[in-house]
């Protein structure tokens, strides 16, 4: 495995540079990372013309969820304090573990005082460029730290941080879309087992790293472990005379890793699992979308359809990808085929090199777990199940809850790392190097094979604004942060607007119900707040909706929900002539308050 180290360093071919060639190389890099920094601003340039009030289409719920996340995470920075793992603000009387959710506690954390100041969905925005800017900031440190020159390292990064996978996971996915550390955490899996520096030093920025990816996406922290197995995996039976010889120092950096990361994980990872299976939460490979059930894995024609979240499309590639069983946020394979041509020939063309080959089948070994398991809707193209090896995976503990097709993100970074190194093989080698114009040749080819990729900007549109009355009607009940709330209509992901309206103004501090993962229920139950509702919130929601035909709860259940729930207020959006508002005046009497298009009542 030390053969990775040295043929990486030989790959760019480079002189050493003078001082004069270093303050230029210094200057290029400055100007790739503000053509990143562009590149994602171009990307959310729709949702700055308002960052407040303006939203990207595709996920309206997990959007809303973000924006009560990053107040929760905000509120608690503004009390000079760390965000509660456990908390009541959402779901009270019971609690909602953070660990289980995707809560953005340490972005959220960092971004507080943008929270603060502009509210949660500029903050939300801000992220997105530094999601986009930063993986492929992070990406270009990486490849160039491993001997790619300025130019190959530029094109890598780019192709992993405005990737499909990494774009439209911005849409309401934002843990995912925030892929800043993923490279940085190979990087330094791979300086460890190929001998490039102390192992201990790199074992302890290994342990942080994985550490603050923890709090970053725990999802995706996995998926870097379980591409990073694999990597490993083909180094081994590519180098296996080596082992031996690195075997005893890789152990020391990874324990030293895996003690630091214990260490500063131990009180999330026990919160999160005491008294919780591994697998607490319900699996999410399979969805119900447009009321068919669908394995999330990726079907295969997404490698090659451009969706309208790409540039250059058609109207007939943006019709199919519309009709994809997944929502956009999970149509994250899209390489293009001449990309996928190009990394394919550049894998068998450079096989002999150690880096291409790693990451290459890496690449490949990921798309494929990424197709899931056996697929739900009758007649979607995908494998034969038994081809299919994410079945044999998906039982397994800590990825039964798992989405596979967000493998993509990792296996767009291998792809990164292919081209990159390829790049500047092909530069220096046969046949291009005898050509006069051969190096811009190869800079041509690989230009052309990553246009179809160029992301256009979100489309977007305006959130729903805080019903009027809603601030003052908290004002007129006089209720303390710690007093619960009963929402109406009640928040779960179906009318996760409530939880935007809270998450604008701080109110309610404490409420009944919300959008949440609570682990160990069963089936669908555990997702988007299906938990936290009962037969009186279900029917409460059934008249703000006018679609459930669900009969009245009997006086008897009425009671025992209220008692459950023992909320010190009800805030209501609607009117006293609405289904749901005469159902609350029966329920509650005439309200306290009746300002705009709230109703209040103070129990």
């Amino acid at each position: 495995m030390t053969g990775l180290a040295a043929e990486v360093t030989e790959s760019s071919q480079q002189p050493e540079p003078s001082r004069q060639a270093a303050r230029g190389v210094r200057a290029r890099t400055v100007l790739t990372l503000v053509y990143y920094v562009l590149g994602a601003f171009l990307v959310t340039v729709q949702l700055w013309v308002d960052p407040a009030s303006r939203w990207q289409i595709g996920d309206i719920q997990d959007v809303n969820q973000a924006t009560w996340f990053m107040r929760y995470t905000a509120t608690a920075i503004e009390h000079f304090r760390l965000p509660a793992l456990l908390t009541s603000a959402m779901n009270a009387p019971h609690t909602v573990n953070m660990m289980w959710n995707t809560s953005l506690l340490l972005p959220g954390s960092v971004v507080a005082p943008v929270t603060l100041l502009f509210g949660p969905q500029v903050a939300l925005t801000v992220l997105l460029v530094i999601g986009m800017a930063g993986s492929a900031a992070s990406m270009l440190y990486v490849l160039r730290r491993w001997g790619a020159s300025l130019l190959a390292a530029g094109l890598g990064g780019a192709l992993y941080g405005f990737s499909p996978a990494l774009v439209n996971s911005g849409i309401g996915h934002y843990s995912l879309e925030l892929g800043l550390l993923l490279p940085l955490l190979i990087d330094r899996l791979m300086r460890i087992v190929t001998g490039r520096g102390s192992p201990v030093r790199n074992g302890i920025w290994l342990g942080v790293l994985a550490a603050a990816q923890l709090f970053i996406s725990e999802e995706a922290l996995v998926d870097t472990i379980l591409a990073a197995v694999i990597m490993l995996a083909v180094m081994v039976a590519s180098r296996p005379h080596q082992v031996r010889e690195r075997l005893l120092p890789s152990l020391t950096g990874l324990a030293t890793a895996g003690g630091i990361a214990l260490v500063l994980c131990a009180r999330g990872l026990w919160v999160q699992f005491h008294g919780v299976a591994a697998n607490g939460a319900a699996a999410t490979v399979v969805i119900l979308y447009n009321g068919r059930l669908t394995n999330l894995g990726t079907l295969p024609y997404a490698f090659i359809t451009p969706a309208r979240s790409v540039l250059l499309h058609t109207a007939s590639t943006a019709h199919r990808a519309a009709y994809y069983p997944q929502p956009t946020p999970e149509y994250l394979a899209y390489l293009g085929i001449p990309l996928i041509i190009v990394l394919l020939a550049a894998i068998i063309y450079f096989w002999r090199d150690l880096t291409i080959r790693v990451a290459g089948l890496a690449g490949i070994a990921l798309e494929w777990m990424g197709m899931g398991a056996k697929p739900r809707i009758a007649g979607t193209s995908t494998l034969p199940s038994f081809l299919l090896p994410w079945q044999y995976l998906q039982h397994l503990p800590m990825l039964g809850g798992m989405v596979p097709d967000r493998l993509a993100i990792l296996a767009d970074l291998a792809a990164a790392v292919v081209l990159a190194f390829a790049i500047d093989r092909a530069r220096s080698s046969k046949p291009f190097v005898n050509w006069r114009y051969g190096a811009q040749a190869v800079t041509a080819i690989a230009v052309l094979a990553l246009l179809p990729l160029i992301p256009a900007p979100y489309q977007t549109a305006r959130v729903a604004p805080v019903p009027a009355g809603w601030q003052a009607t908290f004002a007129a009940l006089h209720l303390t942060p710690q007093s619960r709330v009963l929402l109406a209509p009640f928040p779960y992901s179906g009318v996760s607007e409530m939880l935007r309206y809270a998450a604008a103004t701080g109110e309610p501090a404490t409420m009944n119900g919300g959008d949440f993962i609570q682990p160990d229920e069963p089936g669908r139950l555990s997702r988007a707040g299906r938990a936290g509702m009962d037969p009186l919130t279900r029917y409460i929601d059934g008249l703000y909706s006018g679609t459930w035909g669900t009969a009245t709860p009997s006086p008897a259940v009425i009671k025992a929900d209220l008692a459950e729930m023992d909320p010190a207020g009800v805030v209501a959006v609607t009117t006293p002539t609405t289904a749901m508002g005469r159902f609350l005046i029966q329920l509650f009497g005439p309200p306290t308050t009746h300002i705009g298009q709230v109703l209040g009542w103070r129990l």
